[in-house]
């Protein structure tokens, strides 16, 4: 036969962090009802006390093991130590069991009450991840059914049509391509929102130069947009940020793209600034803005209701946009959007310092 451990179950887990809160509010509890005892306090100073040490240690643990732990120590501290006689076990002490009890009370309640508060927070939390999908099926069925079908139509244009001229074929073909690249994109960005999605995935952040990893995305960007002016600016000092630099050039990429082909933008500015304990990265364009109604929700995803003038239904920025915004998130940084004069501003700020953020 084999004996299950306690702290195995999910009543009673164990781990060191809650041993060492333990240890720690209970130290402090003690030093406390010592403090009291040599002031010269009135007797009965000591349950209130070790009532409390029992309620924080109830609901900054997890489970009931270390709260259970807390009330059987705490009740031989009121005994033994801090009631007369002291330093000797005096169990027919007026009102003794009735402490117990409380004790027992307080630490069952409050894991109770916790364990109920944290499963109520995972539900949230999973109620959240399950609308993220569902917005990202919903964007997905949009970025990708538009170009299959062009990129079907065109070869089979060509592979039916053997008289069409060698220019017709060309631009059959170069139209299939582009729609190829942009699945590929769109697949990219599936890959990197099913990343963050993932509660096991962390962000492998190391510091790197900002400025270069502008430099990147803008060099990459000009290949595929050469008739879009982009420039890049950049503190004469050089910033290290901690990040993932292939995330977060997914990052520009998506912002830069959006700039200019919902946007329509001719010019471009990439800007890099040091701000107190972050670095903020912004996109300026000239281009024709946010819908305002669109502004509110412009990163959650949701595909949007209405279409360019051209018709194209897979160019719907939602998807992209919601990336940019899991990206800088799980980087411990935020993202914000907003319209100028002329054209539009989107910036997302990230920790110059490393900081351990959960995904």
């Amino acid at each position: 036969m084999t004996f299950r451990k306690p702290w195995a179950s999910p009543l009673f887990p164990f781990s060191w962090r809650d041993l060492a809160l333990t240890a720690g509010i209970f130290s402090c509890a003690v030093a406390l009802c010592f403090f009291l005892q040599n002031a010269g306090v009135i007797e009965g100073f000591a349950p209130p006390v070790f009532v409390l040490a029992v309620l924080l240690i109830s609901r900054l643990t997890t489970g009931y093991l270390f709260g259970l732990i807390a009330t059987v120590l705490g009740m031989v501290c009121v005994n033994f130590v801090f009631t007369y006689p002291y330093w000797a076990f005096n169990l027919s002490l007026s009102g003794y069991p009735l402490t117990f009890f409380t004790l027992l009370m307080v630490s069952l309640i409050t894991c109770t009450l916790t364990a109920q508060a944290k499963r109520q927070a995972n539900l949230l939390a999973e109620s959240e991840r399950e609308k993220m999908r569902a917005n990202l099926l919903r964007s997905v069925s949009h970025d990708i059914r538009t170009p299959l079908t062009s990129i079907v139509g065109s070869t089979s244009a060509v592979l039916e049509n053997p008289g069409l001229s060698a220019r017709e074929q060309r631009e059959l073909l170069e139209n299939a391509r582009e729609e190829a690249q942009w699945l590929i994109r769109v697949v990219e960005n599936l890959l990197s929102i099913t990343r963050m999605g993932d509660a096991q995935a962390r962000i492998a952040k190391e510091p790197e130069p900002a400025e270069e990893v502008l430099g990147a995305a803008a060099q990459k960007f000009r290949r595929r947009f050469p008739q879009v002016n982009v420039t890049v600016s950049a503190p004469a000092e050089l910033l290290m940020v901690p990040m993932d630099p292939i995330l977060i050039e997914q990052v520009l990429a998506n912002l830069l793209e959006n700039a200019a082909v919902h946007g329509k933008a001719g010019n471009i500015g990439l800007f890099l600034e040091r701000e107190e304990g972050f670095a903020r990265i912004t996109v300026r364009d000239d281009g024709g803005g946010i819908p305002r109604k669109d502004l509110d929700g412009l990163f959650d995803g949701r595909p949007k209701p209405h279409r360019p003038p051209d018709g194209d239904g897979k160019r719907n920025m939602g998807l992209g946009l919601s990336v940019c915004r899991a990206i800088v998130l799980a980087h411990g940084g935020s993202i914000t959007a907003k319209n100028l004069s002329r054209g539009a501003e989107l910036s997302f700020r990230l920790p110059t310092a490393a900081q351990e953020v959960p995904i």
